[in-house]
């Protein structure tokens, strides 16, 4: 029945600039160049894109961006850029915030959870951008946000996670890992300790919002890894792995960070695994 009810809306939260070595680890720049072609500084543009899912009487929301509470010092590093917001986005599909009854957090790196939190009004203390929802971590990725290895501090912003569980809407990914009857999950440990990307069911077809596992539409091949992943060779294995699932049952991948597209299915070719029909969510899922 509540297959009837599920329907998805992709949620641009704005673009950022992120160094093109680091997103692309060891592969030589004159075979990323092409993918996502870097400015003078080195600086290439990603998207901060996000799931809507109506299901049954929940909206659940994956993901959310960077947010609006850091210093113009912070938003100078990353060069916030583009015509979409989180609200701005939510409320072009009908949606505010108070409306969110559920927000599953893929992993605690500022640009995937920023969103959670925001400034009051009076901007002295932080309350939850979506007051009414219960946001979804997996325990031993919070575990591991909460007490950062030196590597990954800097992308672990406590102001972005603490306050979740003090004002007590935290809730922790179970070990069936599945947030409703329509929506699992599977855990990948390269990028991070334990991220959990969502996997949706609908009418008979299989979404997978890729977070960081796979980045992009140019980070489908296995070795294209990215410099900030803690376990280069787990995410080599992991993607590996995925991929033969994602050909056999004809997935379609949501990517988070690609600049220009949403979603894409993936082909095993002569050369390896490569992107095949490609385009926006409604393409995919009408």
């Amino acid at each position: 029945k509540t297959q009837l009810l599920m329907r998805l809306h992709t949620i641009h939260t704005g673009n950022f600039m992120l160094d093109g070595g680091a997103m692309f680890g060891t592969v030589p720049k004159s075979m990323w160049q092409h993918i996502n072609p870097a400015d003078e500084n080195n600086m290439c543009n990603w998207a901060m894109r996000c799931l809507l899912i109506e299901d049954g009487n929940r909206l659940i929301l994956i993901d959310n961006g960077m947010g609006e509470k850091q210093s113009e010092k912070f938003f100078g590093y990353y060069y916030l850029n583009g015509l979409h917001s989180l609200k701005k986005s939510l409320n072009d599909a009908g949606v505010d915030f108070g409306d969110i009854t559920d927000v599953v957090l893929t992993h605690l790196h500022f640009d995937h959870c920023g969103g959670s939190v925001k400034w009051n009004w009076m901007k002295d203390a932080y309350e939850l951008t979506f007051p009414k929802a219960n946001y979804w971590v997996h325990p031993a990725h919070w575990e591991h946000a909460i007490h950062p290895n030196p590597r990954e501090k800097a992308s672990f912003l406590r102001e972005n996670i603490l306050p979740i569980q003090e004002l007590g809407n935290l809730c922790f990914i179970g070990e069936d890992l599945k947030i409703s009857e329509n929506i699992s999950g599977i855990l990948a440990q390269g990028h991070t300790e334990s991220m959990f990307c969502p996997k949706i069911n609908i009418n008979g077809k299989t979404l997978v919002f890729m977070a960081d596992m796979i980045p992009s539409s140019g980070h489908i091949k296995p070795n294209y890894v990215m410099g900030y992943d803690i376990r280069p060779l787990d995410t080599m294995k992991e993607r590996e792995s995925f991929l033969i699932d994602a050909v056999k049952n004809d997935y379609t991948l949501f990517f988070e960070h690609d600049l220009k597209i949403d979603c894409g299915k993936v082909n095993l070719t002569e050369k390896g695994y490569a992107l095949g029909a490609s385009g926006m969510l409604t393409d995919f899922f009408k």
